[in-house]
């Protein structure tokens, strides 16, 4: 199949800045992580400082995704954004993942985590029941990319 047939964007490297802006202003993404060859990807809110993306996670007891956060050593970020026919964006940050110790988790309140993290999304769960934690991802590799002309 010939891409001249079906069509195509190109796409560019996005500047230092575009990136920031995008990881300052972008308030949901996919966090990937993989635990013994398999993967798992979920949409998690996101806060960007300091050069760190913050993931705010809830936990009712069960969670997969916490057990995959445990066993994966190079975890991944997605930020994206999607105007067809033509116009996106997308950012990608690799790295570890930690949890914020007790101490750090103090800047972040109740009020602190809504303003910075946005309403987290909850699946079925029972709300009196769901804890929250904070993990940095520590960017290791940063890459974006735009469509262009």
């Amino acid at each position: 199949m010939s891409f001249d047939r079906i069509g195509y964007v190109y796409t560019f490297g996005m500047t230092d800045s575009e990136v920031r802006e995008a990881l300052e202003t972008t308030e949901t993404g996919v966090l990937a992580l993989a635990s013994a060859g398999a993967a798992y990807a979920v949409p998690v809110g996101i806060h960007y400082e300091d050069g760190a993306v913050f993931v705010r996670l809830t936990d009712d007891g069960e969670s997969k995704k916490l057990s995959y956060v445990d066993d994966t050593t190079e975890a991944c970020v997605l930020l994206y954004a999607d105007d067809p026919p033509d116009e996106s964006w997308s950012v990608v940050a690799v790295g570890p993942m930690r949890e914020l110790s007790d101490a750090e988790l103090e800047a972040f309140d109740e009020a602190t985590v809504r303003e910075r993290f946005g309403k987290p999304r909850i699946f079925d769960e029972d709300l009196d029941a769901l804890e929250w934690s904070v993990y940095e991802l520590e960017i290791d590799e940063l890459t974006g990319r735009k469509t262009g002309g």
